[in-house]
């Protein structure tokens, strides 16, 4: 039986430090990007773990997952990863999101931006591959039931956040 939680965060919305904001341009579908410290001051700070809140994606006008609205950016939930996954003992850090979103066809090249709005759990390494997957998932249902709440939404926050996170590129 896990004793992690269900939920995290307050009911009334994330506190400070958050949120952190990120932006990059993926290369491949797994979503990596790079961590830079001239680019994202902050990441420097955080504590290797795992986080939540928002992306959005700039998806190709074509996209079957981009809006009908015409709006030029999708907003999906998202966990991400920041450290060095000592599971597969990579030395460098690195972010990897993990969008809660089965996209239709990959998103190459596409520009995302990162409203990352709370913190999940501290990076752990594991004895076997099933026992990281199981962990992923929980950390997947934990972000969807944070971002459940009414106060966790994107656009719930300080209105220079949600402007920055979709506007036009």
């Amino acid at each position: 039986m896990s004793t992690r939680p269900e939920i995290v965060g307050m009911e009334t919305g994330p506190e400070p430090p958050y949120p952190y904001k990120m932006e990059g341009k993926l290369g491949i579908p797994t979503a990596n990007l790079p961590v830079d410290d001239a680019l994202t001051p902050w990441i420097a700070n955080v504590p290797s773990g795992i986080y939540f809140g928002w992306a959005s994606l700039a998806l190709p006008a074509d996209h079957p997952d981009r809006p009908s609205s015409g709006e030029s950016f999708a907003v999906f939930p998202m966990v991400m990863s920041i450290g060095y996954n000592p599971f597969y003992k990579n030395t460098v850090r690195s972010a990897e999101v993990h969008i809660l979103h089965s996209f239709a066809k990959d998103f190459y090249d596409a520009h995302m931006r990162l409203l990352i709005l709370g913190f999940i759990r501290e990076e752990k390494d594991y004895d076997s591959l099933d026992a990281l997957i199981r962990d992923i998932n929980f950390d997947c249902e934990v972000a969807k039931r944070s971002l459940a709440r009414e106060a966790w939404g994107w656009d719930k926050g300080r209105k220079e956040d949600a402007d920055w996170f979709v506007k036009p590129l």
